[in-house]
C-alpha cells in the first residue's frame, strides 16, 4: 500500500504516516498518488457525488483544480485521506482549527464497500485520531461535526450509528448548481428561480461523550463487527 510522508501534506497539525488498524488504512491524500484512482471511480460511481457539494468532474484536471488543490493543499485547515480496504485486494477522505474541533466532511465510500466493515472503520479511526488525547496517540480534539443532505438517510443513519448527536438542521443552506445531478429540495411557486437547494443536517460528537459517556467503547464494538 502506499504511503505518504511528511513533505507530501500541508496540514495545520501533526499526523502520522497513517492510521490504521487490522482492517482499514487511512493515508494523506496526495494528488499525484490518488487523483487518478479516484477520478476513474467518479465517473464509474456517480452517486457518492450526489449529495457532495463538489463535482461532477468534467477532467482529471477539473479533479485536481478544482477540488484537490483547493481542499488539500493550499489551505492547512484541510486534510483529505485515501481508504485502502487491508481485507481486500487495493483499489481505491476532516480540518482541525484553533477551536479544537473539526468535521468529518466529503466522505464518499464506493459502492461495493457499502454495508460491510469500511465505513464504521473509517469513522471510528478518525474518531479515535481526533478525540483520543494525545497520550493515546490522538489529537484531544472536543469536538468532531459531521453535516449531511437532509435527504442523505444513508449518512444520517452512519453518523448516528457511530455516536454523532443531531444538533440541528441549516434550512436553505446552499443552493445546489444546475446541472450536475446533485440531489435537493425545489422552491414552490412559479415565480420562484428553479433552482434546488439544500437542507444541512448538523450532527456532532463531544470529548465527554467520547471519554466520560461510553461513545468510544461503543465505536470500538460497531467497528469489530464482521460488517
Amino acid at each position: 500500500m502506499p504511503h505518504s510522508t511528511a513533505d507530501d501534506v500541508n496540514f495545520c497539525l501533526s499526523i502520522p504516516v497513517t492510521l490504521e488498524n487490522d482492517r482499514l488504512q487511512l493515508v494523506p491524500l496526495i494528488t499525484k498518488k490518488h487523483a487518478v484512482p479516484f477520478y476513474e471511480n467518479a465517473l464509474r460511481y456517480p452517486e457518492i457525488l450526489q449529495y457532495l457539494p463538489c463535482g461532477p468532474f468534467e477532467s482529471i484536471e477539473d479533479l485536481t483544480t478544482g477540488f484537490l488543490d483547493k481542499f488539500n493543499g493550499s489551505d492547512p485547515a484541510h486534510i483529505l485521506f485515501a481508504i485502502y480496504d487491508k481485507t481486500r485486494p487495493p483499489p481505491p477522505m476532516g480540518q482541525p482549527t484553533k477551536h479544537l474541533k473539526t468535521e468529518i466532511g466529503y466522505l464518499a465510500i464506493l459502492p461495493p464497500f457499502h454495508r460491510t466493515h469500511v465505513t464504521s472503520n473509517v469513522v471510528g479511526l478518525l474518531l479515535h485520531f481526533c478525540l483520543d488525547p494525545p497520550t493515546l496517540g490522538g489529537l484531544g480534539l472536543r469536538r468532531v461535526v459531521w453535516q449531511a443532505n437532509s435527504l442523505n438517510a444513508p449518512s444520517i443513519r452512519a453518523a448516528e450509528r457511530m455516536g454523532f448527536q443531531h444538533e440541528g438542521i441549516l434550512w436553505w443552506d446552499w443552493v445546489v448548481p444546475p446541472g450536475t445531478g446533485k440531489i435537493g429540495i425545489s422552491r414552490v411557486g412559479k415565480d420562484r428561480e428553479q433552482r434546488i437547494g439544500r437542507h444541512t443536517v448538523i450532527l456532532g460528537l463531544c470529548w465527554e461523550e467520547w471519554e466520560l459517556e461510553g461513545a468510544r467503547e461503543m465505536v470500538d464494538k460497531v467497528m469489530a463487527r464482521a460488517s
